[in-house]
């Protein structure tokens, strides 16, 4: 089964870097400010910073800062999608945040996996999985309706 075309498609590719999220939000900002309500943006926002940082800080971890990261927005009718793309070590998604502790989400210290624990959140669906070309793909998804 074919899957439908989006209305809309943006790409972007930023180098392996931290110093490089603040032009991975402005693209996000120019692209999603006008297309989404105001808590919906935010979300999608803090969802797209903690899904980057966490290519760079883990999935890209001992990889040369020339190693790309794919951003790609898409614009369905009724949902808005974020897709991180990284060169890392695939993982399980799911087992990793059935195995985090919902409890450590608001202690300001606690870092193992409170950046997925914010993306699950804070999305609607959230998907991880294995590519052919050997890239992963962070999906998540938020309803407009």
């Amino acid at each position: 089964m074919q899957q439908p075309t989006p209305n809309e498609h943006f790409k972007l590719q930023l180098p392996t870097e931290l110093e490089a999220l603040p032009q991975a939000l402005q693209w996000f900002e120019k692209i999603a400010l006008q297309l989404l309500p105001q808590q919906a943006y935010w979300q999608c926002q803090v969802a797209l910073a903690e899904g980057f940082t966490n290519v760079v800080r883990h999935a890209h971890q001992g990889l040369p800062p020339t190693t790309s990261i794919d951003l790609e927005i898409l614009l369905w009718d009724r949902c808005f999608e974020i897709r991180i793309w990284d060169w890392g070590k695939p993982f399980d998604l799911k087992a990793k945040l059935q195995e985090l502790n919902p409890d450590n989400l608001n202690d300001p210290f606690y870092e193992g996996g409170r950046g997925l624990m914010f993306i699950q959140k804070l999305t609607d669906e959230l998907h991880y999985c294995r590519q052919a070309d050997k890239r992963n793909c962070l999906t998540m998804r938020k309803g407009l309706i």
